[in-house]
């Protein structure tokens, strides 16, 4: 089987010699026109989500719409990695206001579904970490069975029924930040921060790339914009901090 990160490495490669067009509007020869770059500029948002009474605090760098969306269904339905490094940006922005003052030791990305990673031959939350220089310590595993995500209805994801995610137990007594590509109800961010919980880990905050603006029926998650002036919950901490954590 080839792994992820030569599957990564012969998709970027082709990106390279084979005719592409924007991901956000189509135009001819470019990955993402310059237009279209400038919708991928960090617009920080954040929200509590409930985890078994636990306000666990996310933040995400884009609303999941028009452009955001476009180039993260191309890298994720269409395998265009080249887009992970401008999509990138804003996850990177995201970590960097969800990890201050958390006290949090180690990233830790989402997987998505096995069936998903096998047909993709990546994994979209790890790939897009590690374009944007994060340290990311694989920490959790997609389990078998069970029905999509993005098959359910809201109140169907919110009661999660079906355990989606096992946890290393190497990771009992560390403080984590959840990684993800999106965020729509919160549940996937939920089911990990669970599993993770149930080996002693300690589940901080989470970080996404975007996130479904809230409307009546389809997000749970009631999402405020954060201001260019407003600090995060903590002590400012540069990317050093985060983009050299520790393995576990």
């Amino acid at each position: 089987m080839i792994s992820a990160h030569i599957a990564t490495a012969l998709a970027d490669a082709w990106a390279l010699v084979a005719p592409v067009d924007c991901a956000g509007c189509g135009a001819p020869d470019r990955a993402l026109c310059a237009l279209c770059a400038t919708a991928l500029r960090p617009s920080l948002r954040r929200a509590l989500l409930d985890v078994d009474g636990h306000a666990l605090p996310v933040v995400a760098g884009l609303a999941y719409e028009g452009v955001a969306r476009a180039a993260l269904l191309a890298l994720k339905a269409e395998g265009r990695t080249e887009l992970a490094r401008p999509l990138a940006v804003p996850l990177r922005r995201a970590v960097a206001l969800a990890w201050p003052g958390a006290g949090a030791d180690v990233l830790v990305p989402v997987p998505g579904s096995r069936a998903g990673a096998a047909q993709r031959g990546f994994a979209p939350a790890a790939l897009l970490a590690r374009r944007g220089g994060l340290v990311v310590t694989r920490g959790l595993r997609a389990l078998d069975g069970g029905p999509q995500q993005k098959r359910l209805r809201l109140d169907e994801r919110l009661a999660g029924q079906h355990p989606r995610f096992i946890a290393r137990p190497a990771l009992a007594g560390r403080r984590v930040v959840l990684i993800d590509d999106i965020v729509t109800s919160g549940a996937t961010l939920r089911d990990a921060a669970r599993a993770l919980r149930t080996v002693g880990a300690i589940v901080v905050g989470a970080a996404a790339v975007a996130a479904t603006p809230r409307r009546q029926g389809v997000s749970s998650l009631l999402w405020r914009f954060w201001a260019d002036d407003d600090e995060g919950p903590g002590d400012k901490v540069g990317p050093e901090g985060y983009g050299q954590g520790k393995e576990a």
